[in-house]
């Protein structure tokens, strides 16, 4: 299911002007015009295969970065449900990115929201250079649980009209 979700996400990086239509529908005129700007400046996005804590990797000439995509129709994700698999997942990720210096995100999409429906965490991986550490400190980070699991609560989360406006300025 969230396969759908991940293919959303890339178009929208993409500047695939059906998908944008489709996804601001239900958007303020604002936020319309920020979804826009990504046919400016768009991404190629490639979808990773296999379960390696990464869903879709996005390229562009002065970024790139990481991406895990989550869907609910919750808006708060414990990752210590499902038998801590998001967990491990995360912890991958985060090894792989210091490692490798590179911008892991999480894209959460709520699911049924009317308006901008997807916001954006990263994890805090230290290290990291150029734009790609600036882009990092301007988004929120997953919170913790009192036994530190990760926690990602959409309300919390920077909204994806106001990263591609930032990212296409």
């Amino acid at each position: 299911m969230s396969s759908q979700y991940e293919r959303e996400l890339k178009y929208i990086l993409e500047a695939d002007p059906a998908t944008l239509a489709k996804v601001t529908k239900t958007c303020s005129v604002e936020e319309k015009e920020k979804y826009a700007s990504i046919s400016k400046k768009p991404f190629i996005v490639v979808r990773a295969a296999g379960s390696l804590g990464v869903d879709l990797v996005a390229l562009r000439g002065d970024i790139a970065f990481l991406i895990e995509v989550k869907a609910s129709i919750e808006d708060t994700l414990h990752f210590s449900s499902v038998s801590g698999k998001l967990q491990l997942q995360a912890m991958k990720m985060h090894a792989e990115c210091t490692k490798t210096k590179t911008l892991p995100i999480y894209a959460f999409r709520l699911k049924g929201f009317r308006g901008d429906s997807w916001r954006l965490f990263s994890l805090d991986v230290q290290g990291l250079e150029g734009r790609a550490g600036v882009v990092q400190k301007r988004l929120p980070k997953l919170d913790s649980s009192k036994k530190g699991s990760f926690i990602m609560r959409w309300s919390e989360g920077f909204s994806l009209s106001e990263f591609i406006a930032y990212l296409c300025r």
